[in-house]
């Protein structure tokens, strides 16, 4: 008899890889949405102050600087954890299968027999499993872990700085390249717009109403640009 399909056969994997997928996306679009309001709060406040091209070019890129920097650190900080946990998590699970191999085989059975089948079925495609490759066979089932494609630290780090970069770039050129008579409006224009795309790409790929999701990010964004914006006229350098 041949075992149904289980977590860890090519559809259920074709699902968590399409999965990963979506998961690194809506990463990217909620970095390059924190570059755009992070570094349009920060322009918009130094021009709030002052009207100098040289400030804020100087403000705007170590804004982008720091904040790309900032989360491609906190990211690899994060991932290298939870890699280790995955690490630590399939030694134990090797270990568990060399010590008592019989009780391993049952609670693969048991968590199989949660998906539906019946025992005798669940036995039989536990023991298929095994026979294959028994820590793969645990660690995709009872774990939700591919030995073969565990989190990679540098990957996340890297994708985390180029999205919060390109987002950092819209404020940052909408403030420095037009006239300074209209350098302001073209920001504020440029960085509703931007938040508008964003936010309507995360409810999609989250599966959820776009058009709340739009007002918030909007909302937020605008009010951020506001404030920084008062912060900054209350501090006005321009005459200094």
């Amino acid at each position: 008899m041949t075992a149904p399909p289980v977590p860890g056969d090519a559809h259920a994997e074709a699902h968590g890889g399409l999965g990963a997928r979506l998961n690194w996306l809506r990463a990217a679009v909620l970095g390059a949405n924190d570059g755009v309001v992070s570094t349009a709060g920060l322009v918009v406040g130094v021009a709030g102050a002052t009207g100098s091209r040289a400030a804020l070019l100087t403000a705007g890129l170590a804004g982008l600087l720091a904040g790309s920097m900032s989360m491609a650190a906190g990211e690899y900080v994060s991932v290298s954890t939870q890699r280790d946990s995955e690490r630590a998590a399939l030694a134990q699970e090797k270990r568990e299968l060399r010590e008592r191999p019989e009780a391993e085989l049952d609670e693969l059975t048991g968590l199989l027999a949660t998906h539906g089948l019946s025992r005798e079925v669940a036995r039989e495609a536990a023991e298929q499993l095994t026979a294959r490759d028994a820590l793969r066979a645990h660690a995709r089932v009872e774990l939700g872990i591919d030995p073969d494609d565990l989190t990679n630290p540098w990957h996340a780090a890297g994708a985390s700085f180029l999205a919060f970069t390109v987002g950092a770039l819209l404020p940052l050129l909408a403030i420095v390249l037009p006239p300074a008579s209209v350098r302001l409006w073209i920001t504020v224009v440029s960085v509703l717009a931007a938040l508008t795309l964003t936010g309507w790409g995360s409810a999609r790929l989250g599966d959820a109403p776009a058009g709340r999701a739009v007002l918030r990010n909007v909302a937020g964004g605008a009010l951020a640009m506001a404030v920084t914006y008062g912060a900054g006229s209350l501090l006005d350098v321009s005459g200094v």
